[in-house]
């Protein structure tokens, strides 16, 4: 948990585990058998692990398969490098974890706003759900081959109808180094052998799936309040001289992005750092590097405007109070 003098609003890198999912993986250390196991142990720890399956997919409502990976990540390149797809299309604003392992893809531009123009109608299409920079939620209807990266809303939001779909605990309040592929049909990507019917190499992290499990069957009455604490830093950005990334686009509420005119997004880092908060600059992924954003470029951003944008995220903790704090201390830096 982060400091209690501290403010952290970093949750669309990395959320604080939830209790439910703390305990969870508590009690699964004490299921130390393997599943593959052919023993009464392994038989045991894997009728657990199938229960969780079970579990996980009552509370995403998903009604095809699910194969548990370490994160997000690895769903991604499973589902993208061993596609059967003859042609594969990502949108220009995907996670570098997308780009990453489709560097000959096709990208599908987007408008200002960041909504994607069009899709191809003889690929695999790469979306995400929701911009992990920007928070924009793309309209993902009717799309007939679709590969949907959820990591920023699984279990937040209802999963679009995708053929593929990219999950990774840590971003709902589940651990680190777990997540899941889900898909409807084994059948469109090519085996690898090993666990997971086949589809994913190396022993299941069992006490990390329980407390996946357990995070998303946790309430989230809290999402609620984030749609008004949203709108609340919004209208004092504004209102303090800031703009408001995709301003216009429907957003998830937990993500936003605002720019600081005249203040590079570095100098804003250290300054929120030094007083106490935690922010990021564009992904957490690649903001180590504090390299320009290619989700703002894609929008139509010039590079000094965008070199000035920094991302704000909520999770179940954060308050109205802390929504001030923060809007308090962006007024200083900005003056």
């Amino acid at each position: 948990m982060p400091a209690p003098d501290r403010l952290y609003l970093d949750h669309a890198a990395t959320t604080p585990m939830l209790p439910q999912a703390m305990a969870a993986m508590v009690d699964g250390m004490t299921r130390w058998a393997n599943p593959s196991s052919p023993h009464a142990d392994g038989r045991a720890a894997r009728a657990v692990l199938e229960e969780a399956r079970g579990r996980i997919a009552k509370a995403l409502d998903w009604p095809g398969h699910i194969l548990f990976t370490s994160g997000a990540s690895e769903a991604i390149s499973i589902a993208l490098t061993r596609a059967k797809a003859e042609r594969v299309a990502t949108s220009s604003v995907e996670h570098d974890a997308v780009l990453r392992v489709t560097p000959s893809a096709f990208r599908l531009p987007v408008d200002s706003d960041g909504i994607v123009e069009d899709v191809a109608s003889d690929a695999l299409n790469a979306i995400q759900q929701a911009n992990n920079e920007t928070g924009v939620i793309q309209p993902l209807e009717g799309v007939p081959l679709l590969f949907a990266d959820c990591a920023q809303t699984a279990g937040k939001f209802p999963l679009p109808d995708a053929t593929m779909i990219a999950i990774s605990a840590h971003k709902f309040g589940g651990p680190p180094g777990v997540g899941a592929l889900l898909i409807r049909d084994l059948t469109l990507i090519h085996p690898s052998g090993g666990q997971e019917q086949g589809y994913r190499a190396g022993t299941e992290n069992l006490p990390a799936i329980l407390a996946m499990a357990a995070a998303l069957e946790a309430p989230r009455d809290w999402l609620h309040t984030a749609i008004k604490l949203r709108a609340q830093l919004d209208e004092a950005i504004v209102a303090s001289g800031g703009e408001v990334v995709a301003a216009q686009s429907p957003r998830i509420p937990t993500i936003a992005s605002y720019r600081m005119p005249g203040v590079s997004a570095r100098a804003q880092l250290i300054r929120f750092d030094m007083a106490g908060i935690s922010v990021s600059a564009g992904s957490a992924c690649s903001s180590g590097t504090l390299k320009g954003s290619h989700v703002l470029r894609a929008m139509g951003w010039e590079e000094k405007a965008a070199g000035e944008v920094i991302r704000v995220s909520f999770g179940p903790q954060t308050t109205t109070g802390d929504v001030d704090r923060f809007v308090t201390t962006w007024r200083n830096i900005a003056a």
